[in-house]
């Protein structure tokens, strides 16, 4: 399956958005690559404890993503608001898609040599 990416390519040319000194008053700089998608502070996530087995909503701010090398190494996690219990579930694509676009801080996680 093809990677998704969250983040638009920033415009070239006469669209480009320019930065810098105002028009006149010297060179203007163009920036150039990835544009910022604004997350909305409200983003919530539905998850579950399978210890208490509570159902919730969580701010991005409570869940952390870690991508490691295989889907044994990509997981979520967050602590259970209701039990306070550690929770680690598996992330496949999908769930790393709405993570990322929902403004969860994520890890990359690397194997050492």
């Amino acid at each position: 399956m093809n990677p998704t990416y969250l983040m638009p390519v920033a415009p070239t040319g006469p669209t480009a958005v320019r930065t810098g000194r105002p028009t006149g008053t010297g060179p203007a700089t163009v920036r150039t690559g990835p544009v910022p998608v604004p997350v909305p502070a409200a983003v919530r996530f539905r998850a579950a404890c399978p210890d208490c087995r509570g159902r919730f909503e969580l701010a991005s701010g409570a869940l952390r993503l870690a991508i490691g090398a295989t889907s044994r190494t990509t997981f979520y996690t967050f602590t259970c608001p209701e039990c306070a219990a550690p929770v680690r579930k598996p992330a496949g694509e999908r769930i790393i898609e709405l993570l990322t676009g929902g403004g969860v801080r994520t890890l990359r996680l690397h194997a050492t040599p």
